[in-house]
């Protein structure tokens, strides 16, 4: 395990065949960050060494940037939690690696996080002030998986899927055990859970969002991407409701990965 140090924010940057922005991104984040107050940290987790994201990333690599991967691509949901397992924050956000989301919007996540004394918050492309440029029909698919997750899981927020969040480190502790969700469903799969565990205290933040269809992280394979978290959500929904997969009386039926286990790699 390695020696820990003392940090109040850890960002996870999930990334996937971003060689020709990653670099570029990482330094956007770090002059985002370097004009907070927190003492912080960067992990950029490459899910899958297919390109030449990861050295791209090493460019930008500091003493408060690392770049950690591993050989074969598992979905955004294993990215992030691999990165949280290898994080020390006491909040720890993440941010996807396109070049849709301003950085600066961490900004104001963190503003509502302590604003609120909030366990999460949830950058919201449908915020009344967000800043937004994006095609009608990503739109129309947005809004219509936000109302089947409100009808769902009753979580009171307009806009669960956005790459954007920030989390207490306790809720985080709490709640990545019990996770399965290895791709797109992840978002939701956290926010249900955290729920579920009486992590109620779960609030929107506005963020400044331009789609560019190009070098977005989300624009590459999109129907195979809907149809999969389509069917992540309603088996969250099975493991949550009917079988109660989540709640700490099924903790024995939990699967355990070392690689993603966040009490032995920070504590």
């Amino acid at each position: 395990m390695r020696e820990k140090h003392k940090v109040e924010l850890s960002v996870i940057v999930p990334a996937y065949r971003q060689a020709r922005t990653i670099e570029a991104s990482i330094r956007k984040l770090k002059e985002t960050l370097d004009m907070t107050r927190y003492t912080y940290e960067i992990v950029v987790v490459v899910d899958g060494i297919g390109d030449k994201t990861y050295q791209h990333a090493k460019r930008a690599m500091s003493s408060k940037v690392r770049v950690v991967g591993y050989a074969n691509n598992k979905g955004k949901g294993y990215a992030l939690r691999y990165g949280m397992a290898r994080s020390a924050g006491d909040i720890i956000a993440f941010i996807d690696s396109g070049t849709d989301l301003d950085p600066k919007g961490l900004q104001m996540l963190l503003a509502h996080f302590d604003w609120y004394n909030a366990d999460i918050i949830v950058g919201s492309k449908w915020h009344p002030v967000s800043i937004v440029t994006y095609p009608w029909w990503r739109i129309i698919l947005s809004k219509g998986y936000g109302l089947l997750v409100r009808m769902l899981f009753r979580v009171r927020v307009s806009d669960t899927q956005l790459g954007m969040k920030c989390f207490r480190r306790r809720v985080l502790k709490d709640v990545l055990p019990r996770l399965l969700v290895k791709k797109f469903a992840c978002d939701i799969e956290m926010l249900a859970v955290a729920k579920r565990l009486g992590y109620g205290r779960i609030y929107e933040a506005p963020v400044v969002l331009n789609w560019d269809r190009e070098n977005s992280s989300i624009s590459r394979n999109i129907y195979p991407a809907i149809w999969d978290t389509f069917v992540d959500t309603l088996a969250v929904f099975y493991r949550l409701y009917i079988v109660k997969y989540y709640d700490n009386a099924s903790k024995r039926r939990w699967q355990y990965d070392p690689d993603l286990d966040f009490r032995v790699n920070i504590g």
